[in-house]
């Protein structure tokens, strides 16, 4: 799948690609020609997602092809093995989770899960996660706090799912309770924003040490379509929402919401998949050694302190 700023380099490739098989049947050398191709398409595209705006982004957040929570778990973990339900309602598809094993270290994984496919999208309800979702969620930190276990949440959510049925099971108490829980958790908890990071379904597994985003990953309160038909009433001005929500992980770590950012291959994760999750293993292992170091009621004193200073302005 290509997206629109992605043509110029799409079609420099399918010439360099043309180039190639011309060589090849007719035995003539453009061996130069070729190099000089190639190099003008690297620097094209190291100067296109240089300048992606923050709609680009978003895009690229929602690529098909991205990873998602299981394909980064299963290739973090050495082994993993999945936890099930909430113990009231029913296992939600969305919200996945259960213990893996990094390199001989247990963690609890907890993530957002959405589809590949129709089917699984329906099975997974597009990532968007009921309020067993979230009180599956807390049912397994709980159960890492009581074994002494680190925690890692991956976020890839559009929201909480908003339909009539999840407000009627208390969606917003459950959300509610994560957050107030999350905050005095006793073990080490890391949660890394993977693709969309939406509203507060996506804050309800982000309370965390550390809050990492992957470098074409977005956070915010409201996606940009949402936000344009509530201003515009059309999803026509979503480019012109995505700016005025400074949602992009520059943004939030300039704005001091999110601890940093971790770069992705060039042209985004779904380009080299193996290589991101290598690289998330490789920052994930260095935090986990990090906050295991601390005391875990100066982790906790230090998290309260992190989110409460959120949005104070001080005024002279």
């Amino acid at each position: 799948m290509l997206l629109d700023f992605e043509q110029p380099i799409a079609a420099l490739e399918g010439k360099l690609q043309e180039m190639k098989n011309l060589a090849q049947d007719s035995q003539v050398d453009v061996s130069d020609a070729v190099k000089a191709l190639e190099e003008k398409i690297k620097i094209l595209k190291k100067e296109t997602y240089a300048n992606l705006t923050r709609w680009q982004r978003v895009q690229l957040s929602r690529h098909p092809e991205r990873p998602y929570t299981l394909d980064y778990i299963n290739g973090i973990a050495d082994k993993f093995f999945e936890l099930h339900g909430d113990r009231t309602v029913k296992d939600d598809k969305a919200m996945v989770g259960g213990f893996g094993e990094i390199e001989g270290r247990s963690v609890m994984f907890i993530g957002q899960q959405k589809g590949r496919n129709t089917k699984q999208r329906q099975l997974r309800n597009f990532g968007m996660a009921n309020p067993e979702g979230y009180r599956k969620a807390l049912r397994l930190m709980k159960m890492a706090e009581k074994f002494g276990k680190p925690i890692i949440t991956l976020i890839d959510t559009p929201g909480a799912f908003p339909g009539l049925e999840a407000e009627e099971r208390g969606q917003g108490e459950a959300i509610a309770r994560n957050l107030k829980e999350m905050f005095m958790l006793k073990v080490p908890v890391i949660c890394v924003i993977i693709g969309e990071g939406a509203s507060g379904g996506a804050l309800g597994i982000a309370i965390g040490d550390r809050v990492m985003m992957l470098e074409n990953s977005w956070y915010s309160v409201i996606s940009p379509e949402n936000c344009s038909t509530i201003l515009w009433r059309s999803w026509n001005y979503k480019e012109q929402s995505a700016e005025a929500l400074k949602l992009t992980a520059k943004d939030m770590l300039q704005n001091k919401l999110i601890d940093g950012i971790i770069k992705e291959p060039l042209g985004g994760a779904h380009t080299e998949p193996e290589k991101m999750i290598r690289t998330l293993k490789k920052e994930l292992i260095k935090l986990l050694d990090e906050l295991e170091a601390m005391d875990s009621e100066d982790r906790i004193m230090t998290r309260i302190e992190k989110f409460s200073n959120m949005g104070v302005v001080l005024e002279g």
